[in-house]
């Protein structure tokens, strides 16, 4: 195990911290992140990972475990990676792919952060967990919340889709409703808990689900033989997965397991709804200001301030990637698009990554012959989308006859 230390974001100078404490911001109010001994690790091979179970506990040295330590896990990880043969033929690219996150515990990408948080959660004793979510990190945190035999408290949007309310129920979490958007649903969580000492796992403001996302990285480099693809398009919201690929790609360069040199290009897709990250990467600014009236079928992009803005923004930049605002009309159809060419249910998140890829085609960002990845972070089914298709509307129609 090599986890170390704790340290700010921004390396303001405040004291290394000691992961045997709870902690969540720093002093000075940035994320904090886990840190590790990189140079102990240089002698652990990659090839030791190849007969280990396929969950993103494989990577375990480079995760928040300290020895003795188990995590609490459900199988989370080592989702496939699939090659988009017909969606990129449509556009003339035969190196397409997507990583399918929807085949993770609770069908999101939410598993993999949660999974890391309860997990230290639980080492550092905590009873009671809580969080503010569009939908999918609550029911996450809700399953390992019992899995790990802890409270859970979870603080969704009124107006969020009935599956995620009836899922967090299920595992048996404590929820609220909240007049407003994630941020309104955060500020009450914060309100309920901080006298009773309820442990935080919002993003960004404890360190460790970072960690939990970071393991896509290691996936991506592992699946495709140690090789980093062109181009990675990812969704934004909080931008806990985007802040966590572009810390993995130091660690594994650090450690040897992929050489130094260009990392994949990062393209963050927002809505034109809620669309902070790319106004403020436009304007060449280190932070975002809150978008005002936020509004998007794809719930999970309906953030109007994300903690970690300038981490997002500086993993955007420095690979020389680019930041994409996407209407609401291209999602759906994106949604349409791959169900029917290639046979996979996105979630309207994922649908907007794909209408962000087809928007970077067309503005000549990326070209045919690069290798991208795409990421779909849920199943479609959890999201009731309007019938707005001719042969679904048709479908349905049918189907009512029988």
């Amino acid at each position: 195990m090599f986890f170390t230390h704790l340290e700010c974001s921004r390396r303001c100078g405040a004291p290394l911290l000691d992961p045997r404490q709870r902690h969540h911001l720093c002093q000075c109010g940035a994320p904090l992140l886990a840190r590790y001994d990189l140079d102990a690790a240089r002698g652990w091979s990659r090839d030791s990972v190849k007969g280990r179970a396929p969950n993103m506990w494989r990577y375990r040295e480079l995760m928040p475990l300290l020895p003795g330590e188990d995590p609490v896990t459900l199988g989370e990880g080592f989702t496939p990676l699939i090659h988009a043969t017909r969606l990129g033929a449509k556009l003339g690219l035969d190196r397409l792919y997507v990583k399918d996150e929807s085949l993770n515990p609770t069908n999101s990408f939410k598993a993999r952060g949660q999974a890391a948080a309860i997990t230290r959660a639980r080492a550092l004793g905590v009873t009671t967990v809580s969080v503010p979510s569009a939908g999918n990190a609550g029911n996450a945190m809700a399953a390992y919340a019992a899995k790990a035999g802890l409270t859970a408290k979870v603080f969704l949007p009124r107006d969020v889709k009935t599956p995620f309310i009836r899922e967090c129920l299920l595992y048996g979490a404590d929820v609220t409703l909240v007049d407003g958007v994630i941020t309104d649903a955060a500020r009450a969580a914060s309100e309920a808990g901080a006298s009773l000492g309820w442990y935080d796992v919002s993003t960004l403001k404890e360190p460790y689900r970072i960690e939990g996302k970071k393991t896509m990285a290691y996936e991506l480099a592992e699946q495709m033989e140690w090789q980093w693809p062109d181009w990675i398009v990812y969704p934004t919201g909080g931008g806990t997965g985007m802040v966590g690929m572009w810390k993995a790609f130091d660690e594994i360069e650090h450690i040897g397991w992929v050489p130094r040199g260009r990392r994949p290009r990062m393209i963050s897709v927002q809505a034109t709804g809620c669309a902070p990250i790319v106004r403020a990467f436009e304007q060449g600014t280190e932070h975002a200001v809150p978008w005002e009236n936020p509004a998007t079928v794809a719930d999970g992009l309906r953030v109007p301030r994300a903690i970690g803005d300038f981490l997002i923004l500086r993993a955007v930049r420095e690979s020389g990637g680019a930041a994409i605002a996407v209407e609401e009309e291209p999602i759906l159809q994106a949604v349409e698009d791959a169900a029917r060419d290639d046979g996979m249910l996105l979630c309207p998140e994922g649908g907007a990554v794909l209408a962000g890829w087809r928007q970077a085609l067309d503005r000549g960002l990326v070209t045919r012959d690069e290798r991208v990845v795409l990421f779909n972070c849920a199943n479609g089914n959890k999201y009731p989308l309007v019938d707005r298709s001719r042969h679904l509307k048709l479908a349905t129609a049918s189907a009512a006859t029988l």
